[in-house]
Protein backbone atom coordinates (compact mmCIF):
# COMPACT_ATOMS: atom_id res chain seq x y z
CA UNK A 1 0.00 0.00 0.00
CA UNK A 2 1.45 3.26 -1.12
CA UNK A 3 0.36 7.10 0.23
CA UNK A 4 -2.13 7.45 -2.63
CA UNK A 5 -3.59 3.97 -2.14
CA UNK A 6 -6.94 3.13 0.21
CA UNK A 7 -6.33 0.11 2.44
CA UNK A 8 -9.33 -2.11 1.97
CA UNK A 9 -10.82 -5.05 3.59
CA UNK A 10 -9.84 -8.54 2.18
CA UNK A 11 -12.96 -10.36 0.82
CA UNK A 12 -14.31 -13.28 2.81
CA UNK A 13 -17.23 -15.31 1.72
CA UNK A 14 -19.66 -12.59 2.56
CA UNK A 15 -17.87 -9.67 1.37
CA UNK A 16 -16.88 -11.36 -1.46
CA UNK A 17 -20.65 -12.49 -2.79
CA UNK A 18 -21.25 -8.81 -2.20
CA UNK A 19 -18.63 -7.52 -4.48
CA UNK A 20 -19.30 -10.11 -6.97
CA UNK A 21 -23.03 -8.61 -7.37
CA UNK A 22 -21.58 -5.28 -7.57
CA UNK A 23 -19.09 -6.34 -10.28
CA UNK A 24 -22.13 -7.70 -12.38
CA UNK A 25 -23.88 -3.76 -12.24
CA UNK A 26 -26.35 -5.69 -9.58
CA UNK A 27 -26.65 -4.66 -5.37
CA UNK A 28 -27.18 -7.66 -3.20
CA UNK A 29 -27.94 -6.96 0.82
CA UNK A 30 -28.91 -9.17 3.12
CA UNK A 31 -32.54 -9.80 5.13
CA UNK A 32 -33.43 -11.39 7.95
CA UNK A 33 -35.46 -14.74 8.36
CA UNK A 34 -36.80 -13.94 11.62
CA UNK A 35 -37.44 -10.18 11.94
CA UNK A 36 -37.40 -9.01 8.08
CA UNK A 37 -34.63 -6.52 9.38
CA UNK A 38 -32.20 -5.66 5.86
CA UNK A 39 -29.02 -3.86 6.28
CA UNK A 40 -25.56 -3.24 4.12
CA UNK A 41 -22.66 -4.04 4.59
CA UNK A 42 -22.60 -7.58 4.45
CA UNK A 43 -22.16 -9.47 7.87
CA UNK A 44 -22.87 -13.45 9.75
CA UNK A 45 -26.10 -12.29 11.79
CA UNK A 46 -28.55 -9.88 11.91
CA UNK A 47 -27.44 -6.56 13.72
CA UNK A 48 -31.03 -6.65 15.29
CA UNK A 49 -31.88 -9.75 16.28
CA UNK A 50 -28.82 -11.35 16.15
CA UNK A 51 -29.83 -14.00 13.84
CA UNK A 52 -27.68 -16.27 11.68
CA UNK A 53 -30.66 -16.79 9.14
CA UNK A 54 -31.00 -14.82 6.33
CA UNK A 55 -30.99 -14.48 2.78
CA UNK A 56 -29.43 -12.46 0.17
CA UNK A 57 -31.75 -10.37 -1.93
CA UNK A 58 -30.71 -8.00 -4.96
CA UNK A 59 -32.06 -4.27 -4.55
CA UNK A 60 -33.98 -2.54 -7.52
CA UNK A 61 -30.89 -0.27 -7.15
CA UNK A 62 -33.08 3.60 -6.71
CA UNK A 63 -33.15 4.63 -3.38
CA UNK A 64 -33.14 8.27 -1.58
CA UNK A 65 -30.90 10.72 0.32
CA UNK A 66 -31.32 10.80 3.77
CA UNK A 67 -27.98 12.88 4.60
CA UNK A 68 -24.48 14.16 3.27
CA UNK A 69 -21.41 15.95 3.92
CA UNK A 70 -18.83 17.50 1.77
CA UNK A 71 -14.91 16.92 2.39
CA UNK A 72 -12.73 19.97 1.07
CA UNK A 73 -9.66 18.81 3.24
CA UNK A 74 -8.30 15.45 2.17
CA UNK A 75 -7.94 13.40 5.59
CA UNK A 76 -5.87 10.76 3.23
CA UNK A 77 -3.96 11.22 0.49
CA UNK A 78 -5.90 9.06 -1.81
CA UNK A 79 -8.68 11.60 -1.49
CA UNK A 80 -6.29 15.01 -2.71
CA UNK A 81 -7.35 14.61 -6.13
CA UNK A 82 -11.36 13.72 -5.10
CA UNK A 83 -11.96 17.17 -3.51
CA UNK A 84 -14.31 18.60 -2.83
CA UNK A 85 -15.81 15.18 -2.64
CA UNK A 86 -19.65 14.47 -0.98
CA UNK A 87 -19.89 11.53 1.07
CA UNK A 88 -23.73 10.45 1.50
CA UNK A 89 -26.00 8.24 3.06
CA UNK A 90 -28.63 6.62 0.92
CA UNK A 91 -31.61 4.61 1.61
CA UNK A 92 -32.41 2.49 -1.06
CA UNK A 93 -36.24 1.80 -1.64
CA UNK A 94 -36.17 -2.02 -0.22
CA UNK A 95 -34.53 -0.82 3.31
CA UNK A 96 -30.75 -0.76 4.02
CA UNK A 97 -29.09 2.23 4.63
CA UNK A 98 -25.54 2.34 2.41
CA UNK A 99 -22.93 4.68 3.65
CA UNK A 100 -22.04 6.09 -0.56
CA UNK A 101 -21.33 8.66 -2.66
CA UNK A 102 -23.07 10.63 -5.21
CA UNK A 103 -21.42 10.72 -8.40
CA UNK A 104 -22.77 13.38 -10.77
CA UNK A 105 -22.29 16.47 -8.42
CA UNK A 106 -19.59 18.65 -7.96
CA UNK A 107 -19.00 18.18 -4.21
CA UNK A 108 -22.43 18.19 -3.37
CA UNK A 109 -23.86 20.71 -4.92
CA UNK A 110 -27.73 20.32 -6.19
CA UNK A 111 -27.69 17.51 -3.36
CA UNK A 112 -31.46 17.52 -1.19
CA UNK A 113 -32.09 15.75 1.13
CA UNK A 114 -35.44 13.06 0.13
CA UNK A 115 -33.80 13.00 -3.55
CA UNK A 116 -33.51 10.23 -5.80
CA UNK A 117 -30.70 8.24 -6.39
CA UNK A 118 -30.13 5.52 -8.63
CA UNK A 119 -26.76 3.00 -8.82
CA UNK A 120 -23.91 3.41 -10.51
CA UNK A 121 -21.49 0.48 -9.53
CA UNK A 122 -17.77 1.87 -9.77
CA UNK A 123 -14.53 0.45 -9.25
CA UNK A 124 -11.87 1.39 -6.84
CA UNK A 125 -8.83 0.40 -8.12
CA UNK A 126 -10.04 -3.35 -8.95
CA UNK A 127 -12.76 -3.67 -6.25
CA UNK A 128 -16.74 -2.88 -7.00
CA UNK A 129 -18.32 -0.22 -5.33
CA UNK A 130 -21.73 0.94 -4.95
CA UNK A 131 -21.64 4.86 -5.98
CA UNK A 132 -24.91 6.48 -7.03
CA UNK A 133 -26.49 9.15 -9.36
CA UNK A 134 -29.52 11.70 -9.36
CA UNK A 135 -32.20 10.28 -10.73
Amino acid sequence: MTATTIDLPEAGPLLGAYRDSLAEGKLSFQRCAQCSNAWLPPRDACPACLSPEWAWEEASGRGRVLSWVVYHRAYHPAFADRLPYNVAVVELDEGPRVVTNIVDTEGGKGLEIEMPVELQAETEGDIPVARFRRV
